[in-house]
């Protein structure tokens, strides 16, 4: 629970406005499944006697439609930590966003955060022909890492003409490669059929260093 004492003046404001259209959004949901129009029955949840049967069927309605909505803010959420998780978040950055600590964001999303970010280098100027893999605990070190890797395969033969950094989920987050003539670094789009990279030994690894090869070969 968040104590709103310890929340500044905008962001109190911020949150009372949040759970009012929460709020609106509940209640005109109740109002469509129990078939009324926009500008009918009933103008608020308290508005019918407090003992009718018509108020103990609108509230049950209402507590259904809340609890969806809270469900679904919830998995609202978790698809958020995950996606921040893929970015570089920590369970402190992610416990900060959520206003709770540290344990707490790894309890409630375990496995959310990376733990390790993959560096794929090709290698070898005149025909890419070489592979080389480096781990990282931080994804803008492992990019940056890829980018002086190709900036500098200009200065040996076997040097890096193409990058990949691909996340804990195996999918492409960065890539980029050297161009033939000026050997400027470019970033990459990589086609679909990229982006996702399989784990170095499984099948179908070797499939996707080689159309990754050829993609580059005919890219520069």
């Amino acid at each position: 629970m968040v104590d709103m004492w310890d929340l500044d003046s905008g962001a109190i404001e911020e949150r009372v406005a949040l759970q009012a259209q929460v709020r609106d959004l509940v209640w005109r949901e109740t109002k469509r499944r129990l078939g009324f129009g926009e500008h009918e029955g009933p103008t608020t949840p308290n508005a019918l006697a407090p003992t009718s049967a018509a108020a103990l069927h609108l509230h049950l309605m209402y507590l259904k439609v809340a609890t969806e909505a809270g469900e679904a803010g919830q998995n609202l959420a978790a698809d958020a930590a995950v996606r921040a998780g893929r970015a570089g978040a920590t369970y402190a950055d992610l416990g900060q966003a959520t206003n709770m600590s540290r344990q707490g964001a790894r309890k409630r999303w375990p496995g959310t955060v990376g733990t390790q970010w993959v560096l794929q280098l090709l290698t070898g100027k005149g025909q890419p022909h070489g592979m080389a893999t480096q781990v990282f605990r931080n994804s803008e070190k492992a990019i940056q890492a890829g980018r002086t890797a190709v900036d500098q395969g200009a200065l040996s033969d076997d040097g890096a003409v193409a990058a990949v950094v691909i996340d804990s989920a195996r999918q492409v987050m960065w890539a980029c490669h050297a161009n033939r003539d000026t050997w400027a670094l470019e970033e990459t789009a990589l086609p679909e059929k990229l982006q996702t990279v399989p784990q170095a030994g499984e099948p179908g690894h070797g499939d996707w260093a080689h159309q990754w090869d050829q993609y580059i070969s005919r890219l520069r």
